[in-house]
């Protein structure tokens, strides 16, 4: 199976074709929805699409490693990791796709 990715004008596209609105308004609509889901995640809420999954950011501590070529030890900063967690309906119909 090839590797595709999923773009805002993919899914643009969609709305143009399954709501019937113009294209720059598809546009605008996913445009937004996609800002409105960042601005969330920014400011610490998780975002729940019902039967899609939930996306949530976690907040890494800082940490302590070691450099693998000369064993020292480096600090590792804090950071954020964005998470996506499937609902059971999007695990299922995907693992559906792979059988075929």
């Amino acid at each position: 199976m090839g590797q595709k990715t999923l773009t805002r004008m993919d899914l643009s596209e969609a709305v143009f074709r399954e709501v019937g609105l113009s294209r720059n308004e598809s546009a605008e609509l996913v445009e937004t929805v996609l800002n409105h889901m960042s601005d969330a995640l920014v400011a610490g809420e998780q975002v729940k699409i019902s039967s899609f999954g939930t996306f949530s950011i976690r907040d890494k501590a800082a940490r302590v490693g070691r450099n693998p070529k000369t064993g020292e030890e480096v600090p590792i900063n804090p950071r954020r990791v964005l998470t996506f967690r499937p609902s059971h309906l999007m695990k299922d119909r995907v693992a559906a796709g792979n059988k075929g």
